[in-house]
């Protein structure tokens, strides 16, 4: 399915299929006469006041045999987020309805803008966050396009066919698009493959392949990919957009392609979900593409690294001792605790190497998040109570939820390790997320501001959201944009 925007600079009311009007929450709309008959108007206005009392937010009527008018109630003072949701739930509607050509007519309301120019914008964003769908890999072609019509002379009902976004669409698609793959299609090589091909947005890739990485020491990375046929990299995809040299806000990303669980297999039900075991990764991804299309002024840089996670001849065995880059040893006692050993290394790189203003991480990290929070809220850990505050609030203003968990150096006894400096799980039992942040933690090596979020129950839906569908939802890039808007930029 597709969405198809235009802007119309004159049009016919008989050709008209679909008229879409937006009222408040009475369902009240003056100049309906302009449209239709005067019968025809006072037999809607009879219909709204029985259907009143049944809390609709659309209504919808036949004028004659091949025309319809839907009118679509927005509530006073709506935030940005409200309305994206309105625009959510009418692509439901008009998609259950099988309604495909839409003109969207004078909006007379001025309460229905909130005081500002972008409502349309939002309302539309809503609607093409709904509208995704991954059917690649289908034989049989679906070709449903939905049309979206705006007349350019309407005053009143304004659409600035914004940068932001258009941008942030196609940044939370990528991401999508990403976690969506299969395991044997976008594999660590072909990963790295399309990360390069970013540099015509004018972003800055470099990629580190197992040669690089023996060099630099990341040993703790190198040593979940040893198992598999494929290569093991990282990333680094940078924009400078500010004209200032300010340090950059850095993001990292967890890319494991493939999670088997390496030798410590993971049960076969429901392994085909480790698919998006990349799915932090593939949030910079997009995140960082949504920057470089709205040409943010900020400098910032992504960080992932891509590995699979296999049980080869060759593969890292439960008890091996691996020494990491930042120098400090790493038992792994458990060899599907493997995202905390590829982000260990891309944290301390990204925090030498870039010397950032802030560092937040992003990782399907653990099962026990989900046992916490379900599929509700991410998991955010953090040493810095002001950026703590900032992504919950960002979080909250675009419905991308996160909540904060506890980290003390109380924990750190849990992942001690008799043989190393430390251990990649807790044997103990409990605390598993958290003990999962206190490791990462242990990484930053210069007090940087960091934030971890923990979106393994994030993710992926197999229900959909209020601005998902099934599937793979691009939790994190508005999130993180939203953040970056407000504070940093």
């Amino acid at each position: 399915m597709s969405i198809k925007i235009s802007i119309k600079k004159s049009f016919n009311p008989k050709l008209v299929k679909n008229y879409v009007l937006f009222c408040d929450e009475n369902f009240k709309i003056n100049g309906l006469n302009n449209l239709i008959l005067k019968n025809q108007s006072s037999e809607i206005n009879k219909t709204i006041n029985i259907n009143k009392s049944e809390k609709k937010d659309f209504l919808i009527f036949n004028i004659n045999s091949t025309q319809k008018i839907i009118l679509v109630k927005i509530k006073k003072n709506n935030l940005a987020v409200d309305n994206e949701k309105i625009g959510a739930n009418f692509f439901n509607f008009i998609k259950d309805n099988t309604i495909f050509d839409l003109y969207l007519f004078n909006n007379n309301i001025k309460t229905t803008s909130q005081k500002n120019n972008n409502f349309l914008d939002e309302f539309l964003h809503g609607v093409q966050l709904k509208s995704y769908v991954f059917k690649k890999y289908k034989s049989k072609k679906y070709k449903e396009t939905f049309y979206f019509n705006i007349s350019k002379d309407n005053k009143s009902l304004i659409y600035n066919n914004n940068k932001r976004f258009n941008s942030l669409i196609e940044g939370t698609v990528l991401t999508k698009d990403l976690v969506s793959e299969p395991g044997n299609i976008l594999h660590p090589d072909e990963y790295a493959k399309r990360l390069n091909q970013l540099k015509k947005f004018g972003l800055k890739i470099n990629i580190y392949d197992k040669k690089k990485l023996k060099k630099l020491g990341m040993n703790a990375l190198l040593g979940v990919g040893q198992g598999s046929i494929r290569g093991s990299y990282l990333v680094t995809i940078e924009w400078n957009g500010s004209k200032t040299k300010n340090k950059p806000l850095a993001f990292v990303g967890k890319g494991v392609c493939f999670d088997t669980g390496g030798i410590s297999l993971k049960p076969a039900k429901f392994m085909e979900d480790m698919t998006y075991d990349m799915a932090g990764s593939a949030v910079v991804v997009g995140l960082m593409k949504n920057l470089a299309l709205r040409k943010a002024k900020i400098n910032a840089v992504g960080v992932v690294g891509l590995v699979e996670n296999m049980p080869g001849g060759n593969a890292q065995r439960p008890g091996d001792i691996v020494k990491s880059y930042s120098g400090k040893t790493i038992e792994v006692l458990n060899t599907d605790a493997e995202g905390r050993l590829v982000l260990a290394d891309a944290l301390s790189f990204t925090e030498k190497k870039f010397k950032p203003r802030m560092i937040v991480d992003l990782a399907t990290l653990t099962g026990a998040i989900i046992v916490s929070l379900g599929s509700e809220h991410a998991g955010l850990f953090s040493n810095n109570d002001n950026l703590s505050k900032q992504i919950y609030e960002s979080g909250l203003k675009v419905d991308e939820k996160v909540w904060r968990m506890p980290l003390n150096k109380n924990y750190d006894r849990l992942m001690d390790s008799k043989n190393a400096d430390m251990q990649n799980i807790n044997y103990v039992g409990g605390a598993g997320s958290i003990t999962a942040a206190q490791f990462l933690q242990r990484f930053i090596l210069n007090k940087t501001p960091w934030a971890h979020l923990d979106i393994a129950g994030m993710a992926f839906s197999k229900y959909g959201g209020a601005l998902n569908s099934w599937g793979a939802t691009g939790f994190g890039v508005r999130l993180l944009n939203k953040l970056i808007e407000d504070y940093y930029e």
